[in-house]
């Protein structure tokens, strides 16, 4: 061998050696993560792999829609209609016409002016700031902010060489007023501030306190972003997310980021909403919209109709809202303390990784598939299973997640 080629088997050999050691620890200290494989459609019972037909409270199918009939018929028609792929992104030919029909939708929705849709919320993330914000501007992010806000900001600070960024306190509007307090003084900041917050914190299930945030931005000058993927479809009387819970017109955020994957049919994608000038610039200038496919066409359809589903028929947020009382009702009868919200997620805090993986998996072997969360998730000492509600469950499989729940307390807190 030469030295070149005993160089590359040398780091071959360093890399494999390493991931095999972080593999053989994380199964040494019970926090190996397993792939769980559904073979049926996604609904309140699924057919689990190994397991047969057990009560899912871990999707964030909040709806229902994910099964709806009418929601797999648009996406079959949208396929025929369609094909199997745009084939090209958005500005070459990949858009269609589904495309136009399904962003006038969502921009009625929100009661704003435009929308321009992505093939993930994460890509939307990845696309706002970077293309939005320009050096000598300063984004604000709070700290229990989902990992696509945290990397898209990573990335647009990356790309815009002197763009600012700051981190306040989860939903702490004084923390937040400090920051923007000590970035006015920052004689780098020459253009816009901007916040960004998660409408619905998805580990905590936490909700933003939107008229104090809009206040404090309204003192300081800056714009307001919010991914609402956990509110929209969830928060509100009619669904409409994190802002019509607040009682707050649409006009009071400044720019939406959300999901189709979860209360909209739970298929795929995600979006930005906002003013039609914006939506014009991510067109333009979007990295993640110029260099990647669009929007796969029957996912568009069937997103389009849950988003009519839910216009039509706000009672199904009504339904998963007497769930989610009944199923924190349930966990509180079984012993353990959940963190309290109106959101539809649940957690249950149980601290060690192990333990939560350990205890997910015994809840599977009594028909009740629920997640276990830990590090690098949350942080460490902070695991816990998250219970997710949706408004396909019914009294059945809120008792059987309460009938398992308090065997599990009487097996782990011995």
């Amino acid at each position: 061998m030469t030295t070149s080629s005993n160089a590359i088997a040398k780091t071959t050999e360093n890399f494999q050696g390493r991931t095999h050691e972080i593999l053989r620890q994380l199964q040494q200290n019970g926090q190996l993560k397993l792939l769980q494989t559904i073979e049926g459609p996604m609904d309140a019972t699924v057919k689990l792999r190994g397991y047969g037909d057990v009560a899912c409270f871990c999707s964030n199918n909040y709806l229902g829609l994910a099964n709806h009939p009418e929601v797999v018929q648009a996406g079959v028609d949208g396929l025929r209609k369609y094909g199997a792929g745009t084939a090209s992104v958005r500005f070459i030919c990949g858009t269609f016409d589904c495309h136009e029909t399904l962003e006038k939708t969502i921009a009625r929705f929100y009661g704003v002016e435009s929308s321009y849709s992505f093939t993930s919320c994460w890509n939307a993330n990845e696309a706002i700031f970077a293309t939005l914000c320009e050096p000598g501007d300063a984004v604000v992010s709070d700290e229990l902010n989902h990992a696509s806000i945290i990397d898209g900001i990573r990335l647009a600070v990356s790309i815009k060489k002197g763009l600012l960024r700051g981190v306040y306190k989860n939903g702490d509007a004084k923390s937040l007023a400090a920051k923007l307090e000590e970035l006015r003084a920052n004689p780098e900041l020459t253009g816009t501030l901007w916040v960004v917050t998660d409408g619905v914190f998805s580990m905590e299930g936490s909700v933003a306190n939107l008229p104090e945030l809009r206040a404090v931005c309204d003192r300081y000058g800056a714009m307001l972003i919010m991914d609402d993927s956990h509110g929209t479809g969830v928060m509100g009387a009619t669904g409409r997310g994190t802002h019509e819970h607040w009682n707050m017109p649409a006009t009071k955020i400044d720019y939406f980021t959300g999901t189709l994957g979860k209360a909209l049919g739970g298929g795929a994608g995600g979006y930005i909403a906002g003013s039609r000038e914006a939506m014009t610039l991510l067109v333009q200038r979007g990295r993640p919209t110029l260099f990647s496919n669009a929007l796969p066409a029957t996912i568009a359809c069937s997103a389009n109709r849950a988003i009519e589903i839910l216009e039509r028929e706000p009672q199904r947020v009504a339904k998963l809202r007497a769930n989610v009382a009944a199923v924190r009702a349930g966990i509180r009868k079984a012993g353990f303390t959940v963190l309290e919200s109106e959101t539809a997620i649940c957690p249950i805090i149980v601290h060690d990784t192990a333990k939560a993986i350990a205890m997910s998996r015994r809840l599977l072997e009594l028909g009740v598939f629920v997640i276990g969360f830990g590090f690098p998730v949350v942080p460490e000492g902070h695991a816990r299973l998250r219970v997710q509600v949706s408004a396909a469950h019914e009294q059945p499989h809120i008792d059987a997640l309460t009938n398992a729940l308090i065997k599990l307390k009487g097996e782990f807190d011995k």
